[in-house]
């Protein structure tokens, strides 16, 4: 096929990230709901994402902190399921995926009342983190879909994990960078799609760039 300069380049950046600890923390569910309202977007994010961020080759999706802690330490194994459960590939904004965090706990709050008299062991309280990321430009830059492809083989998880995750429900692009390049700068409209409607809460970091390459050689291919 022949291939087509994309409008703009896609430039791959990459992240590096750092944990702080708020100085708040939780020792029932009713205090740990206060402060999911509460605490800066970045503390959600670092506990629906810290597992993908420390373990970047487990696969599937581990559980959130949240349900972690629900489970292990209070020891509500319903709610700790709900938590769970919750898709945050179905939430395009950590705002968003905070009310559906904070709704699931104070449903669960109302069904059983007695669950707020249930307290942590000192020692054991939820310590509240945020995530703090530095972003920085690679070397790797893509004028067309058959560079792009070869800087997908070249570039770090952490660029991946950046432009896939990142970038969506954090910055609040809505979409990944990639689909979001493939369909403004180089009109590869049902390319784009294929990749938007990828899972990758499903795949390790390295499964997805694997993923990814084999949609985009095939589509070149096919093309």
């Amino acid at each position: 096929m022949k291939i087509k300069k994309a409008k703009a380049p896609f430039i791959f950046y990459t992240r590096h990230n750092l944990t702080e600890l708020l100085g708040i923390k939780a020792g029932n569910l009713s205090q740990l709901l206060k402060y999911i309202r509460e605490v800066p977007g970045a503390s959600i994010y670092h506990h629906t994402h810290r597992f993908l961020q420390i373990h970047l080759y487990l696969s599937p999706e581990p559980p959130n902190d949240f349900s972690y802690w629900v489970v292990n330490i209070m020891r509500e194994d319903e709610l700790a399921e709900r938590l769970a459960c919750i898709d945050i590939i179905q939430y395009s904004s950590i705002r968003e995926l905070r009310d559906k965090i904070a709704t699931t706990i104070e449903q669960y709050l109302k069904e059983y009342p007695r669950a707020k008299q249930r307290y942590a062991k000192e020692g054991q309280e939820f310590h509240f983190m945020k995530s703090i990321s530095f972003v920085l430009p690679t070397r790797y830059i893509a004028n067309n879909l058959k560079e792009f492809v070869l800087a997908l083989k070249e570039v770090s998880i952490h660029s991946i994990y950046f432009h896939i995750f990142e970038s969506r429900i954090r910055l609040e692009k809505g979409d990944n960078d990639f689909s979001f390049w493939l369909r403004t700068s180089v009109g590869e409209n049902e390319l784009a799609e294929e990749i938007s409607r990828i899972d990758p809460y499903t795949f390790t970091l390295e499964g997805l760039r694997k993923k990814l390459i084999s949609m985009i050689e095939e589509h070149l291919k096919s093309g």
